[in-house]
């Protein structure tokens, strides 16, 4: 073999296992800068000998030229659709018909995994080399895409197998082809730039971009895998769908980390409804979770009915999109000053919930996205809780115009301004009616969540000129009440009794309703655990407020021009006076204990305890649980079957505690 063979041979190896780093266990091991080199020498010698160049080099990704069309080709096996269940009931029924399939007393286990809202895809692999990529189509027959697939660069176009292994005859692997959110909206950027229509969704994105019939335009989108398990394949191979999940990912192919196994149906049941409220945590668009039978000779027992299978089910949600009229667009101008434009709706049901107003961000939003009064627009439930309008559902109806911000304030006609290196538009005067109006909304609400006193209590209220301040609230009395129409005696005591039981709210909900800049929930309860009382709080230099878990220089010097304002410090000391808490309660205190400090995660199923149990030991004594692994993480405890993360935390160096060592830390501490 010549010098430049080897070398060609030996920097294919190399561009492969980092390719595997990066795409597969995203832990790369080198920089940017340095793969490219790599690429660019392996290019460089290809270019001075294409006798050399083989199909499966990674510089081969993008080499065919635009096609005409695509052609159908059948796929190996069918690719069947999933039944779907959407309540826990439902799920009950499916696990209990599969044991009864079954007829037996054997184990029943369920591999779990997110159902990614992309485009499914078919990979047929021979010898270890991909030779082909069809979409699902009918289930039957799909598009032949190869061209395309093989400039995603998460697809590997030659198995990773370990040295000495035989490659397989022929290895069907299927997957979904997907955008990431942050994807979409960097590509959706770049159409509006150069004057095209953006892409409504990620999975439209996903569908449209492996059906371009220039590989080098698809090469340019933002597109990745996950692969959720093999299809027809020749050779040996796991027996069990999880361990199939495990066995692909070593031989380099994509595996959706949150995958895990479970041994009863209730566990399955849990961690499903819990997805629901954490899918919002995640980078790409799930619209439910697949369960499946772990047992591949249980899954061939239980068969399918019309190329359904009956071992797996996929629970899902309700649709958390939908198309309406966007009617009207109103300003409301928050508690700081800022307009935030609203849509008005036609109406409609989405996620399962009656919507009518959404959210549009910003003028420059609602202008890049192109939403105009009068259209037809996409309506989505941002993480299945705030509404907002994604865009048009279709060409602009006629008549229709771009919108615009007004120029002055609705509130109090004061001329708006744009600060510099803002999206918002602002109204200056701080003497606005909105900064009372909407600071009292946020207090009763989101802030002290008093019982049965919300938003159409205050503005009414605020329309008989009852209420301008948090304290107001708190002065009010019975009598008053009884002279706003719609408060009889027994609502207006109720009222009264609510807002008198609100004092009794613990420090940090009082900080988060004081309309603090840039302080959430979550930044107010550190805040009150950092410093214990409000005037520790107020008394605070700049580089003390900075060591308070999640407050960074910026924001420090907002909280510190805060402090300093003398209306803000009376306001302070008047709901003092009236009987609120502006110290910290021993029931907010950070429990400190003998594991302070310390970090873990728990993954797998723990002999004859819950993860919520374990999890409640360990914060009781100090200790932080959380989901994923990190540099942080003290340690990892491990149970039974348990899921990539202990996998990723043996790569990280990151110490392994089973159950033993687990009862053993308990026990010390």
């Amino acid at each position: 073999m010549s010098d430049s063979a080897a070398r060609i041979q030996e920097l294919r190896r190399v561009i492969e296992h980092h390719a595997y780093r990066y795409h597969v266990l995203d832990d790369p091991e080198i920089s940017d800068t340095g793969y490219d080199a790599l690429y660019d020498e392996l290019q460089a010698l290809e270019d001075a000998h294409p006798e050399l160049i083989t199909d499966d080099s990674p510089t081969r990704r993008v080499g065919a030229a635009p096609a005409e069309g695509f052609t159908k080709v059948e796929h190996l096996a069918p690719m069947g659709s999933l039944e779907k269940v959407t309540t826990r009931e439902a799920l009950e029924k499916w696990a209990a018909d599969v044991r009864k399939r079954l007829d037996s007393d054997e184990p029943v286990a369920y591999v779990i995994e997110p159902k990614i809202d992309g485009s499914a895809i078919s990979l047929v692999y021979e010898e270890g080399v991909l030779v082909r990529a069809a979409t699902r189509g009918d289930g039957f027959r799909g598009e032949d895409v190869t061209a395309n697939v093989r400039a995603v660069k998460a697809v590997p176009l030659r198995m990773r197998l370990p040295e000495a292994e035989v490659p397989p005859t022929l290895f069907e692997i299927r997957g979904e082809v997907y955008f990431s959110l942050s994807g979409l909206a960097r590509f959706n950027v770049a159409q509006v730039a150069a004057g095209k229509k953006e892409a409504p969704n990620p999975r439209n994105a996903a569908a449209g971009s492996l059906r371009q019939l220039d590989p080098g335009v698809t090469a340019e989108r933002p597109l990745s895998i996950w692969i959720y398990g093999a299809g027809v394949h020749e050779g040996d191979a796991p027996d069990t769908h999880f361990a199939m999940l495990g066995w692909l990912r070593e031989r380099g192919f994509r595996i959706n980390p949150h995958a895990e196994r479970f041994e009863t149906i209730d566990e399955v049941v849990i961690a499903c409804e819990q997805w629901e409220s954490r899918r919002a945590e995640l980078d790409y668009e799930i619209d439910g979770i697949v369960i499946k039978v772990d047992s591949f000779a249980q899954q061939q027992r239980l068969g399918a009915l019309h190329e359904r299978p009956r071992w797996a089910r996929a629970f899902k949600w309700a649709p958390s999109t939908a198309v309406t009229t966007l009617k009207h667009i109103h300003i409301r101008v928050g508690r700081t000053g800022a307009l935030n434009p609203l849509a008005e709706l036609e109406p409609v049901q989405v996620g399962g919930v009656t919507v009518s107003t959404a959210t549009l961000h910003n003028e420059e939003d609602i202008n890049r996205k192109d939403i105009r009064e009068g259209d037809l627009v996409i309506v989505q439930r941002a993480g299945d809780v705030i509404p907002q309008v994604v865009g048009p559902a279709g060409e602009h109806l006629p008549g229709t115009t771009p919108w615009k911000m007004p120029a002055h304030c609705p509130l109090c006609g004061v001329e708006v301004v744009k600060p510099e290196g803002e999206v918002k538009h602002r109204c200056p005067n701080r003497a606005c009616p909105s900064r009372g109006l909407e600071t009292l909304v946020h207090w009763v609400g989101a802030a002290m969540d008093i019982e049965g006193v919300g938003e159409q209590f205050v503005r009414k209220l605020w329309d008989e000129g009852l209420l301008r301040s948090m304290p107001d609230l708190y002065r009010l009395s019975v009598e008053q009440l009884l002279g706003i129409e719609g408060y009889g005696e027994i609502s207006a005591t109720q009222a009264v009794a609510a807002i008198e039981r609100s004092k009794a709210q613990p420090f940090s909900r009082i900080l988060f309703g004081l309309n603090m800049p840039k302080i959430g929930w979550v930044l107010a309860r550190n805040l009150a655990r950092h410093f214990g009382t409000v005037d520790r709080l107020l008394a605070a230099t700049r580089e003390e407020l900075e060591e308070a878990e999640g407050i960074g220089p910026d924001r420090a010097e907002l909280i510190a021009e805060w402090a300093s304002d003398d209306e803000n410090r009376a306001l302070v000391e008047d709901l003092r006076s009236l009987g609120l808490q502006f110290e910290v309660a021993e029931s907010e205190r950070a429990v400190v204990g003998p594991l302070t400090g310390f970090q873990y995660v728990i993954t797998g199923t723990l002999d004859g305890y819950t993860r919520d149990e374990v999890k409640a030991s360990l914060e009781a004594l100090g200790a932080k649980v959380t989901d994923s692994v990190s540099k942080r993480t003290t340690g990892v405890i491990v149970g039974e079957n348990p899921g990539v993360k202990a996998a990723k935390a043996e790569k990280a160096g990151v110490p392994i505690l089973g159950q033993a060592e687990l009862l053993e830390l308990l026990k010390g501490a």
